[in-house]
Formats: structure tokens, C-alpha cells, sequence
């Protein structure tokens, strides 16, 4: 995941309709915390605890934006090189995916950009070309 401007965060986060993040507290390297941002940040059925930034290092994190009704784009899917392949990014996107499987109604859309081969396929995400490309602009 690129760097993201200080403003850009602070306008975005909050507008996201669910945002995971691991955090890495003494004794649990994984934990992780959920829920929608500016809200009671509780688990969220991520897990049976709860955990906030105060905590520790924020070591991995994932969210969703879109309308809450056709469109949900997974997006700011991360996870610190020192704590990769050990699942983490999976349990990010598992807790996502049972968001959007709760909250979505039937026929919604759920997109991203994949930026790792083979592990959002291994979740159940599929291309969409040759039917559509994805494409991007940047503001500068």
C-alpha cells in the first residue's frame, strides 16, 4: 500500500463503512479490532476482545467504503512486513467479508484492487476482465 497524505486520512477514515485493524499488544502480536470508525469501536465479531491504537503498534489493517447499498470496495488492505505471512492479512479480510456478508443486500457489488496474486482468489474474489478493467486517477 502506497503513503497516503495526512489530510486524505483524516477525511477518509472516518467515512468508512468498516475498518479492521490488528494491533500488536504485548503478549498477542494479532490482535485485532473492529467496527465503523467513529463509532463504539468494538470487535465487531472479529474477536473477544477488545483493542484500540492506545494499546499498541497498528501492524495490519483493511476497510470498506461505498454507498452501504450496491457498492462495497475493500480498500487500505495492509499488513507491516514484519508481521506478514502468518495469516493476518486473511483474519483482516475474513472480518470484511463477514461484514459485507451482514450488511450487504442481495446483488451488491464488492470490488478491490488486488494487489497480491492468488490471495484475495483464495477468498473468493474473482478478475473481471476480459469483461472490465480497473482503472485509476490520482489528484495531485
Amino acid at each position: 500500500m502506497s503513503e497516503r497524505p495526512r489530510e486524505g486520512v483524516e477525511r477518509g477514515l472516518p467515512n468508512s463503512l468498516f475498518a479492521v485493524r490488528a494491533v500488536d499488544t504485548e503478549g498477542d502480536p494479532d490482535a485485532l479490532g473492529g467496527g465503523k470508525p467513529g463509532v463504539d469501536n468494538d470487535t465487531a465479531g472479529v474477536d473477544d476482545r477488545t483493542t484500540s491504537v492506545d494499546d499498541g503498534t497498528v501492524v495490519g489493517m483493511g476497510r470498506v467504503v461505498g454507498d452501504g447499498g450496491s457498492v462495497y470496495h475493500v480498500c487500505d488492505m495492509a499488513v507491516h512486513p514484519d508481521h506478514q505471512r502468518r495469516g493476518l492479512g486473511r483474519r483482516i479480510l475474513d472480518a470484511i467479508d463477514r461484514f459485507v456478508d451482514d450488511d450487504a443486500p442481495s446483488g451488491a457489488y464488492v470490488n478491490l484492487i488486488a494487489d497480491v496474486d492468488g490471495f484475495y482468489e483464495r477468498a473468493g474474489y474473482a478478475e473481471t476482465r476480459p469483461a472490465s478493467k480497473g482503472m485509476y486517477r490520482r489528484v495531485e
